[in-house]
């Protein structure tokens, strides 16, 4: 087997108390305190009143450590990456899968710090870390200021939503200086699986069932409402990922977008709603029917990554061997594992 160079375009940080020390004094009462729940032994994180869901994580039953998880040892974090036959990682945060802050100014000071704690930590990875910056999207003109500063300290892409987000849908007018700006830094917007709403710890009861609602569909939502409305087509040089949500969604947003969208429009100007026109990306799963896929999406489109530090049915550890052995079945082609390790996420991300 040929050894590729690896981009694992999906992995997180667990946020700690570290992660707050960036606010300013008089921001002290925002900070996040953490707790566990004495009756059912689930995490939260304090906030401005409310609890708000917070992972109890172990090193005995996942494949991660605190110090790597947590940042508290990033020269652990780049060991183990050696390990695991990966070059760089792509960052996304973990409290912040979901809305954290009920008022603006809350928002502001956790999504300030969280991004001032990742620059530091991740400036001394010798750019193997890269990361996704978190804006506050209740207050535009400081969201810009967000990503100004994240892609001067190492961020590689912009988070985002995809059902309501700061009261606007994803393809509405109100997120286009954030769209406008990311086009100017080329900062790819980045719909990871999670919500806009605020889910208070009490709401996240123990279940065997698929979160759909509040995970996949919202992200899944966010991409194909930007594609019905031509949002894409306003900002001709800004990229789109569809990420942690697998791709076997593909062939039902195609064939909605085709009936609703392209039957109804002028026969002779057909509107492009495919995704490799319109930049979007997707991260798959190294078990998903590739050659279907590749009918909706171009190879050049799809990414993939391990879900690092978590330990949920998105887990990847080892997403290499695994893509591997669809090369090896004939699903895939060496150059189509070669560009999801490498090179699309390479183009994606821009590094």
């Amino acid at each position: 087997m040929e050894r590729f160079r690896v981009i694992d375009s999906d992995t997180h940080v667990d946020e700690t108390e570290a992660t707050w020390e960036y606010m300013p004094p008089e921001e002290e009462a925002f900070k996040p305190r953490r707790g566990t729940d004495p009756a059912t032994r689930r995490g939260y994180w304090q906030i401005d009143g409310y609890r708000v869901q917070r992972a109890n994580r172990s090193d005995s039953t996942g494949w991660t450590t605190v110090e790597t998880r947590e940042l508290l040892d990033v020269a652990a974090r780049l060991r183990h990456m050696d390990e695991l036959g990966v070059e760089v990682h792509v960052i996304y945060p973990t409290m912040f899968n979901r809305n954290p802050a009920v008022r603006p100014e809350v928002e502001l000071s956790l999504t300030r710090s969280y991004n001032r704690w990742m620059a530091d930590k991740t400036s001394r990875s010798g750019g193997r870390m890269r990361w996704i910056c978190v804006p506050p999207l209740r207050n535009m003109p400081e969201a810009l200021v967000e990503l100004r500063f994240a892609r001067d300290h190492g961020a590689c892409g912009v988070l985002k939503k995809g059902d309501l987000e700061a009261d606007h849908e994803a393809y509405d007018p109100y997120f286009f200086p954030l769209y406008e700006e990311a086009e100017r830094l080329d900062m790819p917007v980045c719909f990871h699986q999670g919500t806009g709403r605020v889910v208070f710890a009490d709401e996240r009861m123990a279940t065997s069932q698929p979160d759909l609602l509040d995970m996949k569909f919202p992200t899944i939502n966010g991409i194909s409402s930007l594609l019905a409305n031509g949002v894409p087509a306003r900002f001709p040089k800004l990229r789109f990922g569809c990420i942690e949500v697998s791709a076997a969604w593909l062939p039902l947003v195609a064939h909605m977008l085709r009936r609703r969208v392209v039957e109804r429009a002028d026969p002779l100007n057909p509107p492009d709603i495919s995704f490799e026109s319109n930049r979007v990306y997707v991260t798959c799963e190294v078990d998903e029917d590739f050659p279907m896929l590749l009918h909706y999406i171009s190879e050049d489109n799809l990414l993939v990554g391990s879900d690092y530090t978590h330990n949920d049915p998105s887990r990847e550890k080892e997403f290499i061997i695994r893509l591997q052995e669809q090369a090896d079945r004939g699903a895939v082609t060496q150059t189509v594992v070669k560009k999801i390790l490498w090179d699309n996420p390479k183009t994606f991300y821009g590094l």
